[in-house]
């Protein structure tokens, strides 16, 4: 990389500074050098790319979806002639080790699928005598989208595609600590065909244009994916502003659920991927394992030996597999976790670089850190880290893990690994997450399943089939016609 870049706002086609010439530096959270100068938007910078998104409006949604999605199908064609790159953006600027970047591929099926799925259908009824009734989906206008850190480019293509397939168009509001992938893609959207003001990215905190977005009165709707902290503040900022429609998919607290009769390998392998992929920044992590008392001692020496076998290092480096926490934040966070876990009396089983992870203060890395035996009320067990930070426990019987995986505000994504069928389907039903994994665990998933969660993990629900839906609004029109009857 030669020198910092300058990622700077995309509002109406067009790259701008920040309307007060702020910005903040985006350091790697490997080496501590500065990688980007990011533009901050100011809540003026906001109210611009929702004015450019309303203007487009009108002259968008009035175009057919084979029109609507002949740009969407070129980023996807972009998206992977340019993989490599994005994923070294990713790298960069949130430690996303290159070797286990699957987000290009993710993006290219969503641009791809809208592109050729943007048919909003509504119904038609004869079922009122004397009336042909019929309701239409059509766009909301104006929709804000604001993507977290962990995935951007995952999270980009899955809300800006249904979107603006539907035929909307959009304000998405990146992560601050993780802008690259977005603004890289922004460069390519007059070029797919885009109109000005269809999809405009601007980047900053929060606290400035999250919120901002969040009280707007032309933004229609949002569609957030972040902590669950954040997403109250946004539905807060929805009730006293114009009620606008929110989706969210927040924080977990996943339970994985490990029987006697599993295949042990197997589960081990499912369960150490879920928690330590991506360094544990993911919000269907496993965090919580159970295991059953009678098999306990060889999966927890199973699960040892994964996960010391991971490789830590430089993420832009292919053979590793383990990268650094996002920023120092995220790190100091992960470390007051792993020292509140030492405290509330389980065991600390593994974590080779203690609290300090790595020698060098610039290498925010923290080693894949396992506790066993934690009190069921504890901090750890409670609440989301989003780290690299797993806790093993024991149960004895069916109602008793149950009781326990679901003795959470969180219900995102829970797994269990069992040979009984008729136990999978029993336990499955019991578990309150919206989304189960039998024999497998996170991410495994599906494209044309719904993604969500219960309780405290999210509203709505995402997917090839679901999404567009959350992006449109129904309306019921009642025709009176002489002759027609029941």
């Amino acid at each position: 990389m030669k020198g910092p870049i300058e990622a700077q706002l995309f509002i109406n086609n067009k790259f701008v500074p920040a309307s007060s010439d702020e910005s903040f530096a985006l350091h790697s959270p490997y080496t501590g050098e500065v990688v980007a100068k990011v533009a901050e938007a100011s809540v003026s910078d906001v109210d611009s790319a929702v004015a450019a998104a309303d203007a487009a409006f009108r002259s968008w949604s009035a175009l057919s979806p084979i029109e609507r999605g002949k740009p969407l199908k070129k980023m996807a064609d972009k998206i992977m002639a340019f993989k490599s790159e994005l994923a070294e953006l990713e790298a960069l600027s949130m430690g996303k080790p290159i070797s286990a970047y699957m987000d290009a591929g993710y993006a290219a099926v969503h641009f791809n699928y809208f592109g050729e799925a943007g048919y909003a259908q509504g119904h038609t009824s004869l079922n009122t005598p004397g009336f042909l009734n019929m309701s239409l989906k059509q766009p909301f206008g104006v929709v804000g989208i604001i993507i977290p850190w962990n995935a951007p480019l995952v999270f980009f293509s899955k809300k800006v595609a249904p979107a603006v397939a539907a035929g909307n168009t959009v304000v998405l509001k990146t992560s601050e600590k993780a802008p690259l992938t977005s603004w890289k893609l922004a460069q390519w959207i007059e070029e797919c065909g885009f109109p000005p003001g269809v999809v405009n990215v601007i980047h900053g905190h929060g606290l400035i244009s999250g919120n901002a977005m969040g009280l707007h009165m032309r933004i229609r709707a949002i569609s957030f994916t972040g902590s669950t902290r954040t997403g109250r503040a946004i539905q807060i900022a929805s009730a006293q502003s114009n009620l606008k429609k929110v989706v969210f998919e927040l924080g977990g607290k996943g339970p994985a659920l490990i029987f006697e009769d599993a295949d042990i390998e197997a589960a081990v392998q499912g369960t150490e991927f879920s928690i330590f992929w991506n360094s544990g920044q993911t919000c269907m992590a496993n965090s919580r394992i159970y295991v059953q008392e009678s098999i306990r001692e060889k999966f927890l020496e199973t699960f040892k030996k994964a996960a010391s076998q991971r490789r830590m290092g430089d993420p832009t480096d292919a053979k590793v597999n383990h990268g650094p926490l996002a920023d120092k934040a995220q790190f100091e966070t992960v470390l007051k976790y792993v020292d509140i876990g030492k405290e509330s009396g389980g065991k600390l089983v593994l974590n080779e670089n203690g609290t300090k992870a790595n020698a060098t203060a610039e290498d925010l890395t923290v080693h894949p850190v396992i506790f066993t035996d934690q009190p069921e009320d504890s901090k750890i067990m409670k609440e989301e880290i989003f780290g690299p930070v797993v806790v093993i426990n024991t149960f004895k019987t069916e109602d008793e893990v149950i009781a326990k995986a679901n003795d959470t505000e969180f219900g995102l994504y829970a797994a269990l690994y069992t040979k009984d069928l008729e136990r999978a389907l029993r336990v499955s039903k019991k578990l309150e997450s919206g989304m189960i994994g039998v024999n497998c665990a996170s991410p495994q998933g599906s494209w044309d399943l719904p993604f969500g969660g219960w309780k405290g993990s999210g509203t709505g629900r995402e997917s090839l089939l679901e999404s567009m839906d959350h992006f449109l609004e129904t309306k019921s029109i009642y025709f009176k016609v002489t002759g027609i009857g029941g």
